[in-house]
């Protein structure tokens, strides 16, 4: 039994990308992080690369989000050294 719930949230935390040329590609949601204020999202694809998606992240209504294109490169670098930074900090926390 607990074994269905655990797909159930499993199932809860995957979304689907769409890009501009209607391919699509399925993210787990790893988590949501605060840089200078707002909500970034960090998304791992479920295709066995080591890649992560950081976007803009807002929430628009119960259990409905977008996200959004973070388009300044420096702001996406600031965003990138944030979430290693987060990352760092856990596994660091874990040993």
């Amino acid at each position: 039994m607990a074994d269905k719930k655990n797909n159930v949230q499993d199932e809860a935390d995957i979304i689907t990308l769409e890009f501009e040329d209607g391919t699509e590609l399925e993210c787990e949601i790893m988590g949501v992080f605060d840089y200078s204020g707002k909500d970034y999202i960090a998304l791992i694809p479920l295709d066995d690369s080591d890649d992560v998606y950081i976007y803009g992240y807002n929430e628009v209504g119960d259990d409905e989000f977008e996200l959004i294109d973070i388009e300044d490169d420096e702001l996406f670098q600031n965003v990138v050294e944030e979430f290693d930074a987060i990352m760092a900090e856990e596994d660091g926390t874990m040993n």
